[in-house]
């Protein structure tokens, strides 16, 4: 049961990666073809709150609790290596973990917070998920949109 509930876990954590990352492109998507959900205020502060939580625990030298949890599940399980694990969970985990130093993976973590906060900034959310309009070119004696509005 242990050994199951472990690689649930470790599923939901690639699920969690998933949201962030796929979600991520999905908005830079959304912002050139003006997806309206793209601009969802629960779906965008719910993928910054996500990748807020993976920068916080990068700033305070923390270990995924995710990874702890299945960590703890597989000491119970006893599957204390690779080779006890069960084929999902061997597969998701080598999603998740690479061979690459830890600090590329911190590197990774912060560069992708910049990048979630930047696209929040830059591509903001509304209430409505509808796209604002240009506004006018004040300096246009008649009102009208700048060049770069047309």
């Amino acid at each position: 049961m242990y050994g199951f509930l472990a690689d649930a876990l470790v599923c939901a954590h690639v699920a969690y990666v998933a949201f962030i990352v796929i979600g991520q492109l999905l908005i830079i998507l959304g912002s050139l073809f003006q997806w309206r959900w793209a601009r969802n205020p629960w779906f965008r502060t719910l993928h910054l709150a996500a990748i807020a939580i993976v920068v916080v625990e990068e700033f305070l030298g923390m270990r995924c609790p995710l990874t702890v949890w299945e960590e703890q599940l597989r000491v119970l399980a006893g599957q204390t290596d690779m080779t006890s694990e069960t084929f999902m969970g061997r597969m998701m985990r080598s999603i998740l973990f690479g061979t690459w130093p830890a600090a590329v993976y911190t590197t990774i973590h912060i560069a992708f917070g910049v990048i979630v906060l930047q696209g929040f900034v830059m591509y903001p959310p509304t209430r409505s998920g509808k796209y604002l309009a240009p506004s006018p070119d004040p300096a246009s004696p008649s009102g009208t949109c700048a060049p770069a509005c047309a």
